[in-house]
């Protein structure tokens, strides 16, 4: 009696650890796929832009998912003179850690 009660508490440690583990495995996604939301909609809107208006960097903040982010923008050359590349990058507002980053290429004015 003694072995199978054993055996059923490590059963039940082992489900509670997989329990928060997956907690936390959701609480990643969630941040991942809100702050390349952000991403995707400020490339999408790199994309638009004129090229004079994608002339300089930018930055800025969203609220998505009742949490603001930071957002930013690069504009660099490329090897081809023709072709313009455009980083946007995503952070937590009050942190530097990049959570999701977008990278597009665009005509060149």
């Amino acid at each position: 009696m003694l072995v199978a009660v054993s055996v059923l508490a490590l059963t039940v440690l082992a489900l509670l650890n997989l329990a928060g583990e997956n907690t936390r495995t959701a609480v990643i996604v969630e941040e991942q796929v809100l702050a390349g939301v952000v991403a995707d909609n400020r490339a999408a809107e790199a994309l638009l832009a004129t090229p004079a208006e994608l002339s300089a960097s930018a930055s800025g903040e969203d609220t998505v998912g009742d949490r603001t982010w930071r957002w930013s923008r690069r504009v660099a050359a490329t090897d081809m003179p023709s072709i313009m590349r455009i980083d946007v990058t995503v952070m937590p507002q009050g942190e530097e850690r990049v959570v999701a980053e977008a990278t597009l290429f665009q005509a060149a004015p």
